[in-house]
């Protein structure tokens, strides 16, 4: 498992990780029932706080992406469709916005954009 940390994005480090180790699952680099590095060697590892490793696991095993078993560790939760998708949605969301703030700045149409859409869809 690779986690890169930008210390200079405005992100905060635990949602670094999280984001970093929910692609990695998204994309199957991480497999199902695959263990992940314990809190303290992930930290270790990082050259960060425990506090703020721990804060990404448990954010990450609250949305479904992780299951904790006592004493033995962390690992990539059993693949939720519909969590997977729901991400997916999110980021398309999330580009959406940046193409409307794009085509805003260009003063696009929307016929401009659906048109746009429409010929990448046909490539």
């Amino acid at each position: 498992m690779t986690i890169l940390i930008d210390n200079k994005s405005g992100m905060p480090i635990y949602e670094q990780i999280c984001s970093q180790i929910k692609a990695q699952i998204i994309s199957g680099a991480l497999q199902e029932d695959e263990a992940l590095p314990s809190i303290r060697n992930l930290a270790k590892d990082l050259r960060i706080s425990v506090i703020t490793t721990k804060r990404a696991y448990d954010e990450l095993e609250r949305e479904g992406f992780l299951y904790t078993i006592a004493a033995k560790g962390c690992f990539v939760a059993p693949k939720n469709v519909e969590l997977l998708r729901e991400e997916n949605l999110k980021k398309i969301e999330s580009y959406m916005d940046k193409i409307l703030q794009l085509a805003a700045a260009c003063n696009l149409s929307k016929g401009d954009i659906l048109e746009m859409m429409t010929n990448l869809m046909e490539e």
